[in-house]
Order: structure tokens, then sequence, then C-alpha cells
């Protein structure tokens, strides 16, 4: 099929035409963004000061099929296969969950809580990899770890390491089921768990639904703190006395996690809401003690 989209101008106005019964204005002028920077191997800024610099006839069928799959449903960043995390460039597929925001977030929260930090971090379902390797970019010196139950986003992880020159240890390891000789005194845990609810699938958007891992979203209503309970567990063999925890957690359960903290004798408990005001994380410092609850 003939694309008649020569200059970078025209692939806003193409996109805005494509796009504009699916997405509002102000994604659309994102996605635009993304894909000139990618296309171009250039910043924003570029792509704006020069709008007539013109496409080859390659790049003009790239718009074309992105905007294809666009329309499919499918996120942007499983098409062009990366997104960008915390300045970080972390590769994605559907083994892996899309970065939010939110977890940028957190995780700035941890780098301006730790600076000079120097000790251990596990992150609990790490995914890409994003999480912990932003850390170990934004805090030289620590020593991390990833784990995740998926063979697939370890896979993912390890390049996602390579590619931001971060020094990371991700390994293949179920929390729910976890050897606890693999780590001992732990200083941090991190996690960005599956939290929301079978019950909540209704309220997500279709391109999440149909796209992303489900065994990274979704717990049943019946059990909606079980990973956490477990990260808990596993904090009494491996974390150290004034070690802490950070989670990300779900905006409705915000009064569960805080008693479910309190219960595993964690103090000065604070729950964060992101910028958009909900409850959106959690953390805690461990006072040391077992509790078998």
């Amino acid at each position: 099929m003939s694309v008649n989209i020569q200059t970078i101008k025209e692939i806003r106005f193409y996109l805005t035409g494509e796009l504009a019964r699916i997405y509002p204005e102000t994604e659309i002028n994102a996605i635009a963004n993304i894909i000139i920077k990618t296309l171009f191997k250039t910043s924003k800024l570029h792509g704006l000061a020069f709008h007539d610099k013109r496409l080859t006839h390659k790049q003009a069928y790239q718009v074309f099929s992105i905007c294809r799959e666009l329309k499919e449903g499918k996120p942007l960043q499983y098409i062009l296969g990366e997104t960008c995390f915390y300045n970080c460039i972390i590769k994605v597929n559907n083994e892996t969950l899309i970065p939010r925001p939110e977890t940028e977030e957190m995780v700035d929260l941890i780098i301006k809580e730790n600076k000079g930090f120097r000790g251990t971090i596990l992150d609990a379902g790490t995914g890409s990899g994003c999480i912990a390797i932003a850390l170990a970019v934004n805090l030289p010196g620590t020593k991390i770890t990833g784990i995740d139950i998926s063979e697939g986003a370890v896979k993912v992880a390890r390049e996602n390491a390579v590619i931001n020159n971060a020094t990371v240890d991700f390994l293949k390891a179920d929390i729910m089921n976890f050897d606890i000789k693999l780590f001992k005194n732990i200083d941090i845990i991190v996690s960005n768990p599956p939290y929301v609810r079978e019950s909540e699938k209704k309220q997500m958007a279709s391109n999440v639904i149909d796209f992303e891992p489900h065994i990274a979203l979704f717990v049943p209503d019946s059990e909606p703190l079980k990973y956490y309970l477990h990260i808990l567990k596993l904090a009494d063999e491996i974390l150290v006395t004034g070690g802490r925890v950070y989670f990300e957690i779900n905006e409705a359960l915000g009064g569960e996690m805080n008693n479910l903290l309190s219960e595993y004798g964690y103090y000065e408990i604070m729950i964060i809401r992101d910028l958009n005001g909900r409850e959106r994380f959690i953390k805690g410092i461990r006072n040391g003690g077992k509790h078998n609850l």
C-alpha cells in the first residue's frame, strides 16, 4: 500500500486523521513524538525544529505499519519493542508489563530516600527489570538482584541490564515457593507485584487486557494481598532488622496493606499518594523477629 507521508510534519497530520476516533489529541501528540524520536533516533525538540525533514520510503511505511497496529489496540511500547523508564531504555514484550509512570514515582522515592546507599536490594517480581535497573543506575555501589517466575521476563531483564550498562543479577524464582538460601542480609525489598483484583478487569482498557501478561496483573478477589503476604514472610527470613520495604499497591487496599505491615511488626509505615492523588505506595521499616501469621 502506498503511504503518502513525506515529512515529519505530515506524520502528525496522518496520525491525527487515523487515530482521532481512538485516542485523545494529547495522546496522539505523545504517540507522534515517540514515533518520531524512534524513527530518527533523535529528540522531540529535533523533530519539532526540523518538521520539514523528509522521510525515506521505509520510514513512511514504518509509520503506516505502526498506525495499523495501534488501530488494532496494540500498545505502542509493544509495537516498538521498548519504552523509556526513569531515563533508561527498557525493552518489553508480551512476557513483561509495560512500565507505568506510577512505578517511576516509586523508584524516584527510593532513590531520594537512599542517597549514598551501598547495601543490598531485592526486586521481587522484576518483570522487565525496569525498577532494578533504574535503581542500579542511580544508586551506584548497591548490590541489586531481581527475581521473577517468568523465564521470558528474566531474559528480557538481563538484556535491559546490558543495554543500560547496569550491574544487576536477575534470577528465575517463585516468591510463592522461595528458596531462602538464595539470599541473606537484604537491606531493601521493593516490589510491584500483581495487585489488580479479578473483579476490576472490567474497569481496565482493552489494550491492557488483550496484550499484557495477566500473570503479572491480576489476583483473586479472595486473596488480593497474597503476593505481599509471601514477600513479607520471605522478608522475615532475609531482610535485616531496620531494613525497608517499598511496595506499589492497589489504591483501594491501602488500609489493608497498612494493617498487614503492622501485623508483621513494621514501623514508620507510610502510605504515599501518586501524582494523581491515589494511594499507590506503602513503605515501612522492619523491627526484627519472625511472625507466624
